[in-house]
């Protein structure tokens, strides 16, 4: 079964917690605090491993959740640090944060790593916080929550050649000729549901990875068909051959054929129409094909090659195969992200939304809830086992100005202050 795209969940390590802890050896009076620091979280590292083909394994396991930090000891020792979770995936896969669509990683070299979900930092111990004016501090920090995400991978197959065409038109037994690929071959159309990969070698011993794609039909960018789902898998390819089927045994016109899938090229992805396209004329041993060929020629009307071959026969497949791999040889690699030139030093100004810290909405009972980013990691990174640590989150909350900001939307005392799944009392 190949597997194509999933959408996994993936969570970094938590911070290891900072310690309370005082020095108490022996000839030591007063020895002050000695709390250590805890370690941080493992990173989710994303590694491509050249092995793999398709996101198979994804489709077992979808939650990726690192581990956590080691807490902090006394003696001032720090908690050691997690090691970082490493997953591998198949070259060409393209991680996308699956909420905002922003894409965080093109993985397509073997061994290629990216961070995909970050760690959190570990808590501070108590000898942190100590100040001329507290010395012996009862403080000290839950370690950092760890990036939580949901991400989309999509396998986008790693081939130089793709061949394209509409179903039948004999692309799956033109890559089993050339290449010692074996795919499905029958007489009905979709025979070919995944793509196929095949080395190719050439008589001069020039090599180039060719891709067959299922078939596709009018329409297949906006899903119709096979075609939608492996339209993808055209991007990465730096030649496109397009079949055609000259005999035209099915009744189709095979000019028609030819614009109708340059068509739906142009209309799933512009940049594709920048590539390179070899026409080939397949299935040329079949009387009718001689007739098609010229008329075809005759509508085209445009400076391209036309390569009559035959698949089964193997006439003209020597002279495409030195083409593709001249071609090959002249045509950069279409990077999927464009990447920004760094030769000359630029300052770009973005509009970036201001962060806000936090947001306070009402609840139908009266309840006041408090909600935002960084209000939730200092509440997730606030020991509440102890009453320094709360007095100082409580601090922090009047530092943001959350306290005016509840007297401003009507809280009294004694009413009902919800953060995360936690409730407080307002207290004038």
């Amino acid at each position: 079964m190949f597997v194509d795209q999933v959408k996994v969940y993936v969570k970094g390590g938590d911070g290891g917690n900072g310690m309370v802890a005082y020095r108490r050896e022996k000839y030591v009076p007063m020895g002050g605090p000695a709390g250590g620091d805890g370690g941080k979280g493992a990173d989710v590292i994303f590694e491509v491993e050249e092995g793999l083909r398709t996101l198979m394994d994804f489709r077992y396991q979808r939650h990726f959740k690192a581990k956590r930090g080691e807490h902090g000891m006394s003696k001032n020792q720090h908690g050691k640090n997690a090691e970082p979770m490493i997953v591998k995936v198949p070259p060409g896969t393209v991680v996308t944060d699956d909420d905002t669509g922003e894409v965080i990683a093109d993985l397509t070299q073997h061994g290629q790593k990216a961070i995909i979900a970050k760690a959190g930092r570990g808590g501070r111990g108590n000898s942190r916080f100590a100040t001329p004016a507290n010395p012996a501090p009862e403080i000290a920090e839950n370690g950092e929550p760890g990036q939580e995400r949901n991400v989309k991978l999509e396998l986008k197959v790693l081939a130089d050649v793709g061949l394209v065409g509409f179903p039948s038109v004999g692309k799956s037994t033109l890559l089993s000729v050339v290449s010692a690929a074996k795919p499905k071959i029958a007489e009905y159309h979709f025979t070919t549901i995944v793509p196929n990969l095949g080395v190719v070698e050439t008589e001069d011993g020039r090599s180039f990875v060719m891709a067959d794609l299922p078939g596709l039909i009018e329409g297949a960018h906006q899903g119709v068909g096979l075609g939608h789902q492996f339209l993808r898998h055209i991007e990465r390819t730096r030649v496109i051959v397009h079949v055609i089927d000259m005999s035209a045994m099915e009744g189709r016109d095979p000019y028609e054929d030819y614009q109708t899938i340059n068509q739906e090229l142009k209309e799933y992805n512009l940049r594709l129409t920048e590539r390179p396209q070899i026409i080939v004329a397949n299935k040329m041993d079949i009387p009718e094909a001689e007739e098609n060929i010229k008329i075809f020629k005759e509508k085209l009307q445009e400076d391209v090659k036309i390569f009559p071959i035959s698949a089964v026969t193997r006439q003209g497949l020597r002279d495409l195969l030195f083409t593709i791999a001249d071609l090959l040889e002249t045509t950069p690699e279409f990077p999927l992200e464009v990447e920004e030139d760094t030769s000359t030093h630029r300052v770009m100004y973005r509009h970036e939304k201001e962060e806000v810290d936090f947001v306070i909405s009402r609840e139908s009972d009266g309840t006041f809830v408090i909600s935002g980013e960084r209000v939730e990691k200092l509440f997730k990174m606030t020991d509440f086992t102890r009453d320094e640590s709360v007095k100082r989150f409580a601090r922090q909350l009047r530092g943001m100005g959350i306290d005016n900001a509840l007297r401003e939307k009507g809280a009294e005392h004694g009413d009902i202050v919800k953060l995360l799944e936690y409730e407080f009392e307002f207290i004038e």
